[in-house]
């Protein structure tokens, strides 16, 4: 019952988001803006998509190999490109981890080990992304002159800054009465991951370069789109724009983004003395090529070998056990 609750709890804040958002858009404009010659810079989108998706599949293989879960990067790009598809499909915008989880917990890794991985490849992702939006500060700030909006910029910046240092804490903490509870004992296993993993001079750059070609990736599709419609926004700022509205867009609490991700580019685009209008249409062509994308991914899933092992997905080479954990 709790579970239908919260599916049309986020049903609800989409449709409610979307039907606001929307209600500054002109379609008849947008489609007249939209031919054959600015169709390929659609195409241009998707395989941007697709190219984020591969340096996303680079970063978590580093991630599981340190968890004890070995993915090649064929097996991991293929695992990342399904994901999109059930980021799609399924009522949540972390509805591709979970799939992450089954698909690799079921393949031999072990469940912890998949359940690591995944955890700590969203985290280091979130992280290189706040901390991006912090780098850029001085040129945001100059960008958007509302007051409103540097308010709202800066807040979010700083809760996801101290959700990031207090992640990294907590597997620092030696409090018995943490102990008691088995999924703060997990969260603390892999806070000692992703602090050993970044502090890595092996891993710690790698992780944070990918991290930053996924983020220059999202300013890549939004130039795309904005680009296919004619609007008067250049890279820049996009650049600038993106990250937060990225960062917003995390947060589960609609179907894949849908609605919170127009009504945030809508706001973001106003804040920066841009047309909100061509926000919305933006972040619908930026649903809509993530979409294409995500069903590329939904046909390598139906498309996938079944061999006999396990889950068909050509997981291989895997490991249960985490290095470094005292037990």
């Amino acid at each position: 019952m709790r579970g239908i609750l919260l599916l049309v709890i986020k049903i609800a804040v989409s449709i409610a988001l979307l039907v606001l958002a929307l209600r500054k858009v002109d379609f008849s404009d947008v489609a007249a803006r939209i031919d054959l010659a600015t169709l390929w810079w659609l195409i241009l989108a998707v395989v941007a998509v697709v190219l984020q998706v591969f340096f996303g599949a680079m970063r978590w293989r580093g991630i599981a190999h340190v968890c004890g879960a070995s993915l090649t990067i064929g097996h991991a790009f293929r695992l990342n490109m399904i994901a999109a598809f059930f980021n799609q499909a399924l009522p949540s915008s972390v509805g591709g981890d979970a799939m992450r989880v089954w698909f690799v917990g079921r393949s031999g890794a072990g469940w912890r080990a998949a359940g690591y991985s995944v955890l700590i490849d969203r985290a280091i992702g979130l992280a290189v992304l706040a901390l991006l939006i912090a780098a850029s500060l001085p040129w945001s700030l100059r960008l958007i002159a509302d007051p409103q909006g540097r308010a709202a910029l800066l807040l979010t910046d700083a809760a996801a800054i101290a959700g990031g240092i207090g992640f990294l804490v907590l597997g620092f903490l030696r409090w018995r009465w943490l102990a008691r509870w088995q999924i703060v004992r997990h969260a603390q296993a892999c806070s000692e991951i992703a602090g050993r993993l970044i502090v890595s001079r092996i891993h710690g750059p790698s992780l944070v370069v990918l991290s930053l070609l996924v983020n220059v990736l999202n300013a890549v599709i939004a130039w795309a789109v904005i680009r296919s419609i004619g609007a008067g926004v250049s890279f820049a700022q996009l650049f600038l724009l993106i990250p937060p509205v990225m960062l917003v867009t995390t947060m589960p609490i609609s179907i894949a983004g849908w609605g919170v991700r127009e009504a945030t580019m809508a706001l973001a685009f106003g804040y920066a003395a841009l047309r909100p209008e061509d926000g919305v249409a933006a972040s619908l062509l930026f649903g809509i090529v993530n979409f294409v994308a995500g069903a590329l991914g939904g046909l390598a899933w139906i498309l996938s070998p079944k061999p006999a092992n396990a889950d068909g997905l050509g997981v291989d080479d895997l490991v249960g056990e985490l290095p470094g954990r005292s037990r």
